[in-house]
């Protein structure tokens, strides 16, 4: 499986600016007054810095012109300091405020870091493009180092990755079609990039930040950038989607308890790879998911729909790997498949090519590999029985072996008593 690299990612050119004011926030002051109040609401008694750092804006600048307007009108008032800077007084809500909260409460339960306009997030995506990234031989193997990839396989990966748009990986399971194509997302992919916490679109709030989906970074030049805290630095995103995955959910989800939208799966891969894994074993039928990507695969736009029925207009930029096990004929037709630049077959593995993982296997697992041990494996447990070998299968019998001689209580060798009963175990017949 594809682990995540700890290589440092190289950092983005773009660099969200500080807002220095209300107006600088691109929102209302009505809408972040209703924010605050329902923090507050929320939190109880809070200082001015508290609420900054809640908000993610900045004291002074624009924290302290909503505080001041809230006092103003009675709707919150200072209760103390634990300290002399004016960041430190303590608020509490007045109980016209309390009602005004609840008001706003129940139009939105969303109570986080103040969301960016639409159109600072198209221009922040139209700023960090996919297409910047550039692989190349050097980098492809760097990416897929720990796999063993034929050349022709190889060879077709990196002009894929190049062109930014979708590939089509498909053949037998257990092959690695998920690990190739995450390895690639997550070194290959894994410089940085900002995104926001949330957008707001006509008071509507959509989260886009996904602790799931989304691994923060610390800026390694932060120290000089005076970035607009609404943004997370975070390393391009790898989003994979399965058997979940519906038609519904590449549109925007209107929660109807909270009240507010969560990004769907390709705006939360904005920037970097949208793996849809097991094509073909969806809900929705393999033509109808087709159909929905070929005007943003085409355009580079995504088009969503609000609860109240407004279109919104999004970037598209997004490298898209389709993963099956299914033959492709048996998922759409060929018009349909001259959508997808990129068809890649995942072949069985050679038994050269079988041979080197599995002693790869067996070093990371601490057995001694033995020419001997695997001749026996391949002559009894494969072409006596005429199966098919996959690449997954040293792993799997290797972890079989060391399970069985740890129960034994005898070492974890390729002898042929352990063997046969790692394959015995693993094995079945269909």
């Amino acid at each position: 499986m594809a682990q995540r690299t700890s290589t440092v990612p190289t950092p983005t050119s773009f660099v969200p600016p500080m807002p220095t004011s209300v107006k600088e926030t691109g929102l209302g002051l009505g809408f972040l007054t209703d924010l605050a109040l329902k923090i507050m609401y929320l939190e109880g008694n809070i200082s001015g810095y508290e609420l900054a750092e809640r908000m993610k804006l900045p004291y002074p600048g624009v924290i302290d012109q909503v505080l001041e307007f809230l006092k103003h009108e009675k709707l919150c008032e200072v209760i103390g300091a634990a300290g002399y800077a004016e960041a430190s007084y303590e608020y509490a809500i007045a109980e016209k405020g309390r009602a005004m909260a609840r008001e706003a409460l129940d139009r939105s339960q969303y109570a986080g870091p103040v969301p960016v306009t639409l159109a600072a997030y198209t221009e922040a995506i139209r700023r960090q493009p996919l297409g910047s990234i550039v692989a190349n031989q050097r980098t492809m193997r760097q990416a897929l180092a720990h796999l063993v990839i034929g050349a022709d396989t190889f060879a077709q990966l990196g002009p894929a990755v190049n062109s930014g748009r979708s590939v089509f990986l498909f053949g037998p399971p257990g092959n690695g079609k998920t690990a190739i194509a995450e390895s690639i997302g997550r070194m290959l992919l894994g410089n940085a990039m900002y995104i926001p916490y949330a957008m707001e679109i006509g008071s509507q709030v959509i989260r886009i930040f996904d602790s799931v989906n989304h691994v923060p970074l610390e800026d390694p030049s932060a120290a000089q950038r005076n970035h607009d805290p609404r943004w997370v630095y975070i390393r391009r995103p790898v989003v994979a989607a399965g058997g979940e995955l519906t038609l519904e959910t590449l549109d925007l989800v209107y929660d109807e308890t909270n009240k507010y939208y969560e990004a769907p799966f390709q705006v939360k891969a904005n920037g970097g790879m949208l793996l849809i894994d097991d094509f073909g074993r969806q809900q929705a039928r393999p033509r109808d998911l087709l159909n929905r990507w070929i005007v943003p695969l085409e355009k580079r736009l995504d088009y969503l729909t609000l609860h109240t029925g407004r279109k919104i207009e999004l970037p598209f930029d997004v490298l898209i790997f389709f993963s099956t096990n299914m033959a492709p004929r048996e998922l759409v037709d060929e018009a349909f498949l001259r959508r997808i630049r990129h068809k890649i077959e995942i072949k069985d593995p050679t038994w050269d090519e079988y041979r080197e993982i599995f002693r790869r296997i067996c070093e990371s697992k601490g057995v001694p590999y033995d020419d001997r041990g695997l001749a026996y494996l391949v002559q009894e447990h494969y072409l006596k029985c005429n199966r098919p070998r996959r690449c997954c299968h040293p792993r799997d019998i290797v972890d079989q072996l060391i399970d069985i001689a740890s129960y034994m209580n005898v070492p974890p060798v390729l002898s042929k008593d352990l063997i046969d009963r790692a394959c015995e175990a693993y094995f079945v017949e269909i």
